[in-house]
Formats: structure tokens, C-alpha cells, sequence
């Protein structure tokens, strides 16, 4: 089986279950990975296809991290059970790798002040702002849509986030004029779009075929439009997307290395840097989930551990030693 042929029958499995085309692509990667193992390794000699998936475990586990490995697996598990028709047997409970808990990176007061001035073109320092200021992910702030930002109620609208969750989160009232501004904008490409009479752009799920129309209405717009056309990966349509999330990204990195920080700095920094500057505010925990976007407490209770009076409160016993005689 060849890789294009792969990548559809992957992408067809995936559609059926509503998940993302990013997943697509990412198992389908993963299955092209597997498929050439194999091709490479005719002479182990193995029959059983639980025999062949754990020789890839055994050759891949030294090369890549414990997330990489689980997602791979899973890709392949889905392979066989969803696109083969032919389900796995008991891989054993060693297959999955033991992901270890890290504390997350994040920067101080100071250091996202540093950071955010430091973003040079406006469009990105404007979505790295309210990246920070709503405690978004990437792609979150990436997709946002007109109607996903309700200047007059201060509020910011997260549709289909991590988990296909729905939320409303914070919206900074230092950034109220300059979304508005930033609309104003979008609506003259817009309108210049609607009259080059151009695809609609995108909708999420079955929309498009429950509400013909809606792509072209103002309200489902891009809030960062791209500025110009791009095929769309799923329908092959050429149209107006939204900003590519490198944008962001390689706006972010610049930024850290310009501001001299002493942290590896991503995307995903400015939200945690949000999280743990909300409970440093005092800000409840149950409360911080639910503009998180968390299903699970524990999930958020890890920022706890970067509170930096939580931290040093106690003092350290070296200190109460007094000094040493010698």
C-alpha cells in the first residue's frame, strides 16, 4: 500500500469520528513510519502483527519521547482497527511509555512585558497579547472567528478547543480598541473577498452542509485572516484561512531571544504564564479550570507548583541555621 493511499484511508477513518485533520495527518504520518519498518525489516521473520508493532516499539522507544512513542501507537492501533478491519491483540501494558510530569515553563510579570514588546509586526503582537491575556492555546487563538470575541460583553468565545470543548474566557480590556481596529480591517478584506465572489471560508464540522450560506456571512470571518488565498488541506478548496499558526510561533521565539530571556519560550509559555498570574492574584482554582478549559482539577493544580511566595514561604532550614562556626 502506497503513502497517498495511506493518507485517504486514514483521513476517511477520521472523518467518520469528527476528529481533526491535524489527527489525520498525524497518524497518518505514523502509519507511513510503521509501513516502512517493515518494508526495511523483511527478515525478522515475524507473522503476528502484535509481533511486528512491538519490534517497531523495541527499534523506535531510544529515539523519540514517551508522547511520541504513545501517539504512534495509538496511530497504528487505529490503523488496524479502524482502517484494516483487523483489531490488534494484547500488546501488553509495557507498550505504552510512561510520560513523565513536568512542571510547566513560565515567565514572570516582567518577563511577559519583556517578551510582548519585543514582538515586532503588529498582528502577531496583537494575538501573543491575547494569547497571554484569555490563556489560550495556539490554535485556539489561531481560529478565533468575528463573533468569538464579544468586545461589549468582555468575553472570548473558545470554540471546538482541546477535548472539542466549548468555553468563554477572559477578554483583556486592554486589548478591546485594538480588536475592534483589527475587525475593521478583516471586514475590508472581507467585503473585497465577497466581491471577488471567493469561496466562503471554512466551517467547523457539518456546517457548511447544515447552513449552505454561513461562510459568507461576516459573523463567521477570520479574526487574523491569511493574507492571501491557500488550498484548503480537507476540501482542496482554494479560499481565504486564517493565519498559519507559525506566524505566532516563529513571532514568539524571535521575541524570546530578542528580550534575552533566560527560559525556552513558546506559544504555550504565555499560557501558563496567564495560569499561574491568575492564582498569584488570587484567583480561585476551580474558577481558573473552567477558563482554562480543564476537565480535570489536577490538571490545573500543577500551577500551583510555580507560585513562587508558595515556594519560598516556608524559607529554607539552611537559613535558620544561622552562621556556621568554623
Amino acid at each position: 500500500m502506497d503513502k497517498a493511499e495511506i493518507y485517504e484511508r486514514v483521513r476517511a477513518a477520521v472523518r467518520v469520528r469528527h476528529w481533526s485533520w491535524k489527527t489525520a495527518d498525524a497518524y497518518a504520518q505514523s502509519v507511513v513510519l510503521f509501513q516502512s519498518f517493515l518494508n526495511g525489516h523483511r527478515d525478522l521473520g515475524l507473522v503476528a502483527a502484535e509481533e511486528k508493532v512491538r519490534a517497531w516499539l523495541e527499534e523506535m522507544a531510544p529515539r523519540c519521547s514517551a508522547k511520541t512513542q504513545n501517539l504512534r501507537l495509538n496511530a497504528v492501533v487505529f490503523w488496524y482497527r479502524d482502517c484494516l478491519g483487523r483489531p490488534l491483540g494484547e500488546l501488553g501494558s509495557w507498550s505504552y511509555a510512561k510520560v513523565p510530569q513536568r512542571l510547566p515553563v513560565w515567565l514572570t510579570q516582567a518577563e511577559v512585558g519583556r517578551l510582548l514588546v519585543a514582538v515586532n509586526e503588529r498582528v502577531p503582537q496583537l494575538m501573543a497579547r491575547l494569547t497571554y491575556g484569555a490563556g489560550l492555546r495556539l490554535m485556539e487563538c489561531v481560529r478565533l472567528r468575528i463573533q468569538d470575541v464579544d468586545v461589549a460583553a468582555g468575553t472570548v468565545f473558545v470554540r471546538g478547543g482541546k477535548g472539542a470543548k466549548d468555553r468563554v474566557t477572559v477578554l483583556p480590556v486592554s486589548l478591546r480598541e485594538e480588536l475592534v481596529d483589527q475587525m475593521r480591517r478583516g471586514r475590508v478584506l472581507w467585503e473585497a473577498d465577497a466581491a471577488r465572489g471567493l469561496p466562503p471560508v471554512a466551517l467547523p464540522d457539518t456546517l457548511a452542509a447544515k447552513y449552505p450560506n454561513a461562510g459568507r456571512e461576516w459573523s463567521w470571518f477570520w479574526l487574523w485572516p491569511a493574507r492571501s488565498l491557500s488550498r484548503d488541506p480537507e476540501s482542496g478548496v482554494v479560499r481565504r484561512h486564517h493565519v498559519h499558526e507559525d506566524t505566532l510561533q516563529k513571532a514568539i521565539k524571535a521575541a524570546g531571544v530578542r528580550a534575552a530571556l533566560p527560559k525556552r519560550v513558546t506559544t504555550h509559555v504565555l499560557r501558563h504564564s496567564f495560569a499561574t498570574h491568575q492564582l498569584e492574584a488570587g484567583l480561585d482554582i476551580y474558577r481558573l479550570a473552567e477558563l482554562l478549559g480543564h476537565g480535570n482539577i489536577e490538571t490545573t493544580a500543577i500551577y500551583l507548583h510555580c507560585l513562587p511566595k508558595a515556594v519560598v514561604s516556608a524559607g529554607s532550614p539552611l537559613d535558620r541555621l544561622g552562621k556556621v562556626n568554623g
